[in-house]
């Protein structure tokens, strides 16, 4: 069964930084896919940036590129989004998620992913 949860998330001014983590269990971080993803109050859920384990690729989109960092720790099981100049605009909830299985192009698709962890809300202030 897959479980993931996220930590790191709270309020900082803009051109601050945060961290996110996102602990999982029950995938294999050498074949499927894992994701940043983040909603905004009355919008819709939309994607950060994911890591394709099979193919060893990183992808953002164009919003954070620049700004944010994907990285995982294979000893510690863990997922991290490390957000740089942060700007009022990258206030939301920001979720983990997984797809299982050989996942091909960027994962960018939310119907992709099967499996969610509960969100961490990340507040940026002007």
């Amino acid at each position: 069964q897959v479980q993931l949860v996220e930590s790191g998330g709270g309020s900082v001014q803009a051109g601050g930084s945060l961290s996110l983590s996102c602990v999982g269990s029950g995938y294999s971080a050498s074949r499927d896919c894992v994701a940043w993803f983040r909603q905004a109050p009355r919008k819709e859920r939309e994607w950060v940036g994911s890591i394709n384990f099979y193919f060893d690729s990183i992808y953002y989109a164009d919003s954070v590129k620049g700004r944010f960092t994907i990285s995982y720790d294979n000893a510690k099981n863990t997922m991290y989004l490390q957000m740089n100049s942060l700007k009022p605009e990258d206030t939301a909830m920001y979720y983990c998620a997984v797809a299982p299985g050989v996942l091909y192009g960027q994962g960018l698709r939310r119907s992709d992913y099967p499996h969610w962890g509960r969100g961490t809300q990340v507040t940026v202030t002007s």
